[in-house]
């Protein structure tokens, strides 16, 4: 428990969350070799060291796919349309500004999912036990 208690502590002192929406401040290379531009939409999918560095999923203009598989150009209005993905990269806090925080864009238990796949087995064992005793805890003083 006191390992969980660590870990918690530690992505609470990160600048930034797991899914938060950002967007660069300058500009960056990509791993093809293209660079992703000022403001460039991303999100975060990894926290390094405490938040010394992240792994952010860069994103492009919406798009769709055709029936062979292509991407064309679509609008964010249009059905089945999707942000296309130009690279995930290590980015460093200065290069990136919130948008908007996960708390903001997806509800509680989403977030704990996105939590319990970045935990070991054995932390998650511990979350289950957790919510066990809570759950019977709430049975108890219901009924």
């Amino acid at each position: 428990m006191f390992e969980y208690s660590i870990m918690i502590w530690e992505t609470a002192m990160s600048k930034f969350q797991l899914l938060d929406a950002v967007s660069l401040t300058k500009p960056i290379a990509l791993g093809d070799g293209s660079i992703a531009p000022l403001e460039t939409a991303g999100a975060i999918v990894e926290i390094f060291k405490n938040g010394e560095a992240y792994l952010v999923e860069l994103f492009g203009g919406w798009v769709k796919a055709e029936v062979g598989g292509d991407f064309i150009p679509a609008t964010q209005d249009e059905p089945e349309s999707f942000m296309e993905t130009i690279g995930v990269e290590t980015v460093y806090p200065h290069q990136l500004r919130l948008v908007k925080s996960a708390r903001e864009m997806i509800g509680v238990r989403e977030q704990l999912m996105s939590v319990l796949d970045n935990l070991p087995d054995e932390l998650v064992a511990e979350v289950r036990d957790l919510a066990e005793f809570l759950e019977q805890k709430q049975i108890k003083v219901g009924g």
